[in-house]
């Protein structure tokens, strides 16, 4: 289940929303404008899933409220790895590299999101490469995160 479409507000005002998100802070109201138009946003019931590791990738999500908890399974069952809050991206990586989902990300809560398809995502970043910075930064960072984890989890064996 991919959340329920919130009802539109104007595009003015929807644009207004998408440059309080860092990831967007530097683009123009006419782009921005855009972008709404060509993106849904999305309400999600609290511990509803946008989607599960493992699907097929069609979309990446960019929160606008709320908090997002991104798990993955292991041999001892599902674990949280992060939790993201307003201007985290989810979704991306299926959507760069065209594999499959590799987390399960639900909403805790009320989470409003706003699904950014394949092609629109790649139109953004093409066109906007301080968009593709952040999404680098964003990547790096977890990259770093999951090896500080992954080093702690090798020194207590």
């Amino acid at each position: 289940s991919q959340g329920i479409p919130e009802k539109k507000m104007s595009l003015n005002k929807e644009a207004e929303l998408l440059r309080d998100i860092p990831l967007f802070r530097n683009i123009s109201p006419a782009k921005l404008k855009l972008l709404a138009f060509t993106s849904e946003r999305l309400w999600h019931d609290d511990e509803q899933f946008l989607f599960k590791e493992g699907d097929d990738g069609d979309a990446a999500y960019i929160i606008l409220s709320g908090t997002a908890v991104v798990s993955i399974e292991s041999n001892s069952g599902s674990q949280e790895v992060a939790r993201l809050k307003k201007g985290g991206v989810v979704g991306e990586i299926s959507i760069l590299c065209d594999v499959p989902r590799t987390a399960t990300v639900q909403a805790q809560d009320s989470l409003t999101t706003l699904r950014i398809t394949k092609d629109t995502f790649f139109h953004l970043i093409t066109e906007f490469p301080e968009i593709s910075i952040e999404i680098m930064r964003e990547l790096a960072s977890r990259l770093d995160e999951t090896n500080k984890q992954l080093r702690e989890a090798l020194n207590r064996k």
